[in-house]
């Protein structure tokens, strides 16, 4: 491919796509994002590419192995173009009737549509179903409908027209501009403005200047820079030499988790073909910008998601963070001015070159604009990731667009935000999604983590996983971080084994205000969010545990046991067939026992005892089951009573 010189051959490229394209051709666009990678995409993929031969329809037919759809819970997903009938958990097996019935003959195959849970009505197009309908997918749009592995599929919906506008239509001045009229603001977490950041590095003294994608993504749970950079990097691409162009840098680094192999991959393409046709390297598109863009793979530390830490490891030394008495922005990399900001963010920066601040600001609430992304998980029954227009409430994600919560269980809480996020509980269900909205709540935007809790989660034993996790990528340098999660951890475990004391609470407030007040970087200074969070909401749950020794979400292996109700007991041995260690002392025709010295509170009976019968129970803070002796008494004499 020739090197494209300028905005007008550009463009004559671009026209020349489209004419050698029909857009009536059939092509199945099949998601090939790591999630269904995981439930069986390439063996799809290896089906459809046989298939199509076998029928001999390489001419008539495309496939298009394209980036997240999104829905990952139904993965893999076909949709079958230009009819744009959608088919969910697809299998090899399914590939010959799908081309035959939906390619071929232009008719359905219902088994495999979606059916919507609560009419039981199946649903042909993609755009119908409520998961989707309820979204505003700006930025993951593209996902879909384009190979991430192919820089024309992207040329095709109007890629690098943004970068051609910026460099032949707008001075830099006119781009920082545009971008601080739109208020965006930094999607990885504290919610920054861009333009402003972009701003004072472009004022900050010196001739080195760098722009940098932090791919660093860390949060438990969280996919969305992942998903993103594995299905339409170049819009990634896009957005960061925007950004170059409009500070006066000549150099970006994509700082992205060694643990995203696809997403590496699909980057290391999309940058070498960027540079074959020329919008990475000297002189891009006859503008005399010159932009060159370097990808780092990180070792896997949660800190170095933080600026300093980060740019610290761009360095080749340990991944700490440093004291931030001069922003980044000013001095960052090597002591250049750099400006760091998430895959999310570098994103929009095309669509709001492309289309205007006015239109951006058109979308969202009054101080966060735009749409944002989350990964929807945990106890819900739609999982995968979702755009949504900022403003909305958290009731219409996890209802309308989620599904609600699985299994006739009750909503508890929503943790937004990553692991320094916070709990937000059923009375806030009507809350605006949006930057300080979710701040005020105790919670945060962070990356875009949401995990959703029903009435079975312990609100303790959350804030005690978030904090064991921190407490492991804590990096150690400040005494407040290291040691003050530390003790926050032993007094919350100590809680959720029964062993928690009077005025703990207390304890866990004031650790909790020594590291926000003096810890080092962000992620001290937040980490205690999810114990503030859960005892501002749930605070009742706290001293159960601590006053009466009680689980009330039956959740905390220390503080439970399990009990075999003898007047419910059928004596059909299941439990005792399945149970690891033996613990289940019964016979047919004889009442089923557990034995409370050697149960290890697995729970495999409770999961195993046939809901018809529900004679296993757990019991919490109750008085315990009498001894083994006097209960093997007392259920021999109800056995023979039997």
């Amino acid at each position: 491919m020739p090197r494209i010189n300028s905005p007008s051959e550009l463009e004559k490229l671009r026209q020349g796509i489209l004419s050698d394209r029909d857009p009536e051709k059939p092509c199945i666009t099949l998601c090939s994002g790591s999630a269904c990678h995981a439930t069986g995409s390439g063996d799809v993929a290896a089906s459809i590419e046989t298939e199509i031969e076998k029928q001999g329809l390489s001419a008539e037919l495309d496939l298009r192995k394209t980036g997240c759809h999104g829905f990952c819970e139904r993965g893999p997903i076909i949709v079958n173009h230009p009819e744009e009938s959608c088919y969910f958990q697809i299998k090899p097996e399914d590939i010959p009737e799908i081309v035959s019935q939906a390619v071929k003959e232009k008719g359905i195959v219902e088994r495999l549509l979606y059916t919507d849970l609560n009419t039981d009505e199946k649903i042909i197009n993609e755009s119908e179903i409520p998961f989707y309908k309820n979204q505003k997918r700006l930025v993951l749009g593209s996902n879909g409908s384009i190979d991430p592995k192919s820089i024309d599929d992207y040329l095709a919906i109007g890629g690098y027209s943004a970068l051609e506008k910026a460099l032949s239509q707008m001075t830099p001045e006119q781009v920082l501009e545009e971008v601080k009229k739109s208020n965006l603001r930094g999607r990885g977490g504290g919610g920054f403005p861009a333009g402003r950041k972009w701003e004072e590095s472009r004022n900050a003294p010196g001739d080195i200047k760098y722009v940098i994608v932090n791919a660093d993504e860390g949060d438990p749970g969280a996919y969305m820079d992942r998903s993103l950079l594995e299905g339409n990097p170049h819009s990634v691409l896009e957005g960061l030499m925007i950004g170059a162009y409009a500070i006066g840098s000549h150099e970006g680094y994509i700082y992205v988790r060694q643990e995203y192999p696809l997403a590496v991959e699909n980057l290391t393409i999309a940058l070498k073909l960027a540079e074959e046709y020329g919008f990475l390297g000297k002189n891009i598109l006859g503008s005399n910008f010159n932009f060159n863009i370097i990808v780092h793979k990180g070792a896997g530390a949660f800190v170095c998601g933080e600026s300093s830490a980060l740019m610290t490891a761009l360095e080749g030394r340990a991944g700490e963070p440093r004291p931030k008495y001069i922003h980044t922005a000013v001095k960052g990399v090597w002591d250049n001015p750099s400006v760091l900001n998430n895959v999310e963010t570098w994103a929009n920066v095309p669509l709001i070159i492309n289309k205007g601040a006015d239109w951006f600001t058109k979308i969202g609430t009054e101080k966060s604009k735009g749409t944002k992304i989350f990964s929807l998980v945990g106890k819900i029954t739609n999982t995968g990731l979702v755009e949504v227009p900022m403003g909305i409430t958290l009731r219409d994600i996890i209802f309308e667009i989620g599904g609600g919560i699985p299994g006739d269980k009750k909503f508890k809480a929503v943790q937004t935000g990553g692991p320094s996020g916070g709990c937000i509980p059923e009375n806030l269900l009507d809350l605006e999604v949006g930057f300080d909205e979710l701040s005020k709540a105790g919670s945060m935007m962070g990356s875009g983590g949401m995990i959703v809790m029903d009435e079975d989660t312990c609100m303790v034993d959350v804030a005690r996983y978030f904090i064991d996790f921190l407490t492991d990528e804590s990096c150690g340098k400040c005494v407040p971080c290291r040691e003050g999660l530390r003790q926050m951890l032993k007094v919350l475990t100590n809680i959720t084994e029964g062993k928690g004391n009077e005025g703990d609470i207390k304890l866990l407030e004031e650790l909790s205000e020594v590291a926000k007040e003096a810890s080092l970087c962000a992620l001290g200074t937040s980490a205690p969010n999810p114990f503030l969070s859960t005892v501002r909401y749930f605070r009742n749950e706290y001293e159960a545990h601590i006053k009466e020794k009680r689980c009330p979400a039956l959740s905390c292996k220390e503080l439970i046991t399990y009990h075999v109700d003898p007047d419910k007991c059928q004596a059909c041995m299941i439990c005792a067939r399945k149970c690891p260690a033996d613990a289940v002392d019964g016979d047919k025709k004889k009442i089923h026992i557990i034995d409370q010295e050697k149960c290890t509170k697995c729970g495999t009976c409770f999961e195993v005892c046939p809901s018809r019968f529900g004679a296993v129970n757990k019991i919490s803070g109750e008085s315990v089951p009498p001894p083994i002796a006097e209960e093997k008494r007392i259920i021999t004499r109800k056995s023979k009573e039997k």
